[in-house]
């Protein structure tokens, strides 16, 4: 009993739709403010059978949408890491995070280093900035609940997301606000300084951006980690991963990453 609500747990986090048992590597995708685990599905059904795509579910999307929203960073690290471990400590694992969550991959592969020794063999960052930039200080200062629903929809179409298919009745477009506010507010409580002479990570780290996105400050990511940092800039804006051509781009290398660390 114990385990099968272990299980149930896991999976109600970690999305697996397309399981490769004999995968030399699982790659570990954390979606954007307001996004699920939908986008990433495909993922796992084209990559090769050597890497297995999950997906990070949090609470208040898709099948947990009447689950409360979590308080801060920490609530999501400490939920993400106990659904992670058993798979994470039985073979190699990469995170891929966009925008928000990138900053929620770093952070649950801070905690899963600190506390249980366990690494990436290589992080994938798109669209954020480095972790510790000060770029990330005026996030702090934003109220979310005093910015209009019209403002934040056209911020997200700035963005050059589809919210479009998201926001076509009213209890959709509702649900979504608040999940955008929900997930910003909790990136607002996502706070990082590094310990005066520690390198947290040894891993290679890439960081992708779309080539019409604003820019990001990636320098600081040479403090984070002893392992070699790459840059890519991908034709488009913030979303440019949901482009074809781009998504493409993305696997081929994510796949030539991995199989190149000597698995």
């Amino acid at each position: 009993v114990l385990f099968s609500w272990f299980f149930l747990g896991m999976e109600k986090v970690v999305v697996c739709p397309y399981k490769k048992p004999d995968a030399l590597c699982r790659l570990i995708c954390f979606s954007w403010a307001a996004g699920g685990t939908s986008e990433f599905t495909a993922w796992g059904k084209l990559f090769s059978s050597s890497i297995e795509v999950s997906s990070i579910r949090l609470p208040g999307r898709e099948s947990r949408a009447n689950e409360p929203f979590v308080k801060d960073m920490a609530d999501i690290v400490n939920e993400v890491t106990s659904a992670l471990l058993k798979i994470l400590q039985e073979k190699p694992f990469a995170f891929f995070g966009h925008s928000f969550g990138s900053y929620v991959s770093f952070a649950v592969a801070l905690h899963l280093k600190e506390k249980y020794g366990l690494e990436p063999i290589h992080l994938f960052t798109s669209g954020a900035h480095a972790p510790v930039s000060k770029a990330l200080l005026p996030i702090k200062c934003v109220n979310m609940y005093d910015i209009k629903d019209e403002d934040i929809v056209n911020y997200m179409g700035l963005l050059g997301a589809t919210p479009s298919k998201h926001l076509q009745t009213e209890e959709n477009r509702k649900h979504m606000l608040l999940l955008f506010r929900e997930d910003f507010r909790v990136l607002q409580t996502f706070s990082f300084e590094k310990p005066e002479g520690n390198t947290p990570f040894s891993c290679d780290v890439t960081c992708f951006n779309g080539s019409e996105d604003k820019p990001y400050d990636l320098e600081a990511w040479h403090d984070l980690t002893s392992g070699d940092i790459s840059l890519y800039k991908l034709p488009g804006h913030h979303f440019y991963l949901l482009e074809p051509a781009n998504e493409i781009f993305l696997m081929k290398h994510i796949t030539r990453c991995i199989e190149n660390a000597g698995l």
